[in-house]
């Protein structure tokens, strides 16, 4: 059966496990990494390697973008030797990298200029997520041109949800991750009470795990600060920042103060000035136990 030809911008912590799930699915797949390392042990597997953003998307039908944030993606789409400059009419433009909603919508413009189709498509998930084809993609933009491209996504997903139109993606991927960001710190805060205070730390997790606490994010905060496993990262904590201010912007546009999102903030930013940033986030915890203060 043919393939449709596919481009993947961007092979980091994600987009690397994206790239390998696309291989092994059969797609004709060409890939671009600022670093060109990590885009060559993807040849022997079957993909082409582009020198430039411009390069990959020549040919292709689906363009896809993983990089951390909005300059990352616009320097993956923009310029002389950027994306958009090689994108085909009718080619569907996938946004996978987490941005917000402004820049979203600036390139579903700039796509429909072209005569191509876009779909912001945040994901849920880490790295080994993404290896696993595990993903939960929330899908901004018409529903005929998700049909177009979902046999694509659906092999890097265990879960599609269309969630509304151009930019209705990159919102909730921002409402989520202050929400896991929420529970990340709240939980460190909270180990770092149990430790400090001489609490019998195995009882007190199995308590607030197994408990009303318990959700997912709080079950793997626990173990990977307990375990203090930051390396490597399945989400750099620079990131997450990242992300949380990207979502008090989206919250002050329509008047919501995202007070928790603030305090949250405060926490990942101490950890970031202690030297975490490139670690995972679960690391927010190691300026508690040293215990710095604001």
């Amino acid at each position: 059966m043919t393939r449709t030809p596919v481009a993947l911008l961007g092979l980091g912590i994600m987009g690397g496990g994206m790239a390998g799930r696309l291989l092994g699915a059969g797609y004709p797949l060409t890939v671009y990494n600022r670093s060109r390392a990590r885009a060559d042990v993807l040849a022997p597997r079957g993909a082409r390697i582009a020198a430039t953003p411009r390069e990959a998307a020549a040919g292709a039908v689906a363009i896809i973008t993983m990089v951390a944030d909005d300059e990352a993606s616009r320097a993956m789409w923009m310029g002389e030797d950027g994306a958009l400059a090689a994108a085909g009419k009718g080619s569907v433009l996938i946004e996978s990298s987490t941005v917000t909603v402004g820049w979203a919508r600036e390139l579903a413009a700039m796509a429909a200029a072209r005569g191509c189709e876009f779909l912001d498509a945040p994901v849920a998930g880490t790295k080994p997520h993404a290896a696993a084809g595990e993903l939960l993609f929330m899908v901004g933009g018409e529903a005929a041109t998700l049909d177009r491209v979902r046999d694509i996504i659906a092999v890097m997903a265990r879960a599609i949800v269309h969630v509304g139109p151009t930019g209705s993606g990159a919102r909730l991927k921002l409402i989520n991750n202050f929400m896991a960001a929420v529970q990340a710190a709240s939980f460190a805060e909270a180990l770092a009470l149990v430790e400090k205070s001489g609490l019998n730390r195995d009882a007190a997790l199995d308590v607030l795990t197994n408990g009303a606490p318990g959700s997912p994010m709080v079950k793997t905060m626990a173990e990977r600060m307990t375990e203090r496993a930051y390396e490597p990262p399945n989400f750099a904590l620079r990131l997450m920042i990242k992300d949380l201010r990207y979502a008090l912007g989206e919250a002050g546009a329509y008047g919501v103060p995202f007070a928790t999102a603030r305090a949250t903030l405060g926490v990942f930013e101490r950890a970031l000035a202690a030297g975490h940033g490139e670690e995972d986030f679960a690391a927010i915890v190691e300026p508690l136990r040293a215990g710095e203060r604001s």
